[in-house]
């Protein structure tokens, strides 16, 4: 008889986990205050986020290749300190010397996060086996939240108490969090794994891949494809906002509240959107996903007001379903024991759209001014998108055989 376990303990306490460290996210919130102190232009001070994509995915990789052989708490206490170094760090940072946050809070902190990120993930499949979706939902939902939560906290203290006394504080709180709900995310026992080879045959019969066997498959590269098609409406319209608000007769009230309700949207796509697929099947929702982008971003091109804010609402939900179901999808194609690194070789995918697109945006968008490419380079490969799920397998509710 298997001995009762908590297994809600370990998914709050990544939730908890999650929201701290998904503070990396928000730092368009910073760099208006960063800028100002260090004097900093907007294009220097941007590149910080383009390296934090960059270590996130590897801390990604890093964590979930690290938390497969030793367990999630190991890699969340050293992904957390991580992220609390380098956010503390950043609070050191000399005004003359402004690039060192590129290595502290982009470098370090990003990396961090990547690999306290996987762990809790990884983590809160294997103790929901049978709902890999609800429970994944829950702990990138906390994190998506984050921004929702974190945002007026940060720009209360950067006003209070400025850039460095902001870092410093934030930092300690975290460290905190961290440590304490730390201990608590941890593996189950090999006796509660074990149900389900009665309960779950399908799952018990899985082929377990190693990262080596996933590169060699083509399902690796039709699901690497898919995430990098469903995110670039997100990462080229987003950093528009308020420039197109602007042109789409927004007031300054409206513009903020449509921040927020982007930040909502994209908190209950990571929660919503992954609990569907353990209903209706990953590939199902990964084409209504695509289908709200679709239809979203072409009618942005002529939207107004608060029409406006609703699309961009909408095109954040499906950003972060995408974020709430792709940990699944990789599950079920690959198994669980080493999906930590598994699901990083994915979320290379989204590093490359975080990187290119906005690039992109910046040619079609010339003087943040949006032409008809701005909206058509997200819709053609909402399109490519979905030609690309087209090729994923069937399943039924998650009960996918690799």
């Amino acid at each position: 008889m298997v001995k009762k376990q908590n297994k809600a303990l370990p998914l709050v306490a990544g939730a908890v986990i999650q929201l701290c460290i998904g503070i990396i996210y928000i730092w368009s919130i910073f760099q208006p205050s960063v800028m100002e102190y260090y004097a900093w232009s907007a294009a220097d001070a941007s590149v910080t986020f383009s390296i934090m994509l960059a270590t996130f995915v590897l801390g990604i990789v890093f964590g979930g290749r690290l938390g497969d052989k030793k367990g999630p708490r190991p890699v969340v206490f050293l992904g957390g300190l991580l992220f609390c170094a380098g956010i503390f760090l950043s609070s050191l940072v000399p005004q003359d010397m402004p690039q060192l946050i590129w290595l502290f809070y982009g470098g370090l902190a990003g990396f961090g996060v990547g690999a306290a990120y996987t762990s809790t993930i990884s983590c809160a499949q294997k103790w929901f086996m049978d709902k890999k979706g609800f429970a994944t939902g829950v702990i990138v939902c906390a994190f998506g939240a984050s921004t929702v939560v974190f945002t007026p906290v940060a720009n209360t203290l950067l006003k209070s108490v400025g850039v460095s006394q902001t870092f410093l504080t934030l930092s300690l709180i975290f460290l905190a969090v961290i440590l304490i709900f730390g201990w608590f995310v941890k593996n189950p026992s090999k006796e509660y794994m074990d149900q389900f080879e009665t309960r779950l045959p399908d799952l018990s019969a899985q082929k377990q891949y190693t990262p080596g066997e996933v590169l060699k498959t083509k399902y690796y590269y039709f699901i690497f494809l898919s995430m990098l098609l469903l995110t670039p409406a997100y990462f080229i319209i987003n950093p528009l906002l308020k420039s197109l608000g602007e042109l789409r007769s927004l007031t300054e009230t409206a513009a903020l509240a449509g921040v927020m309700a982007t930040g909502m949207a994209s908190a209950a796509g990571r929660l919503l959107a992954p609990w569907l697929s353990d209903r209706l099947g990953r590939r199902n929702v990964l084409f209504l996903l695509y289908g709200i982008t679709l239809v979203s971003i072409l009618l942005l091109t002529f939207a107004q007001s608060y029409f406006f804010i609703i699309l961009i609402a909408l095109v954040s939900f499906a950003f972060g379903g995408s974020a709430g179901v792709y940990p699944a999808v990789t599950a079920d194609y690959f198994g669980i024991r080493n999906n930590g690194v598994n699901y990083g070789l994915v979320m290379i995918a989204f590093a490359v759209s975080g990187l290119l697109f906005p690039a992109i945006a910046k040619v079609v968008t010339p003087d943040g001014i949006p032409t008809a490419w701005t909206f058509l380079v997200p819709a053609i490969a909402a399109v490519a998108g979905i030609l690309v799920t087209v090729a994923l397998k069937k399943d039924n509710a998650g009960k996918l055989k690799a």
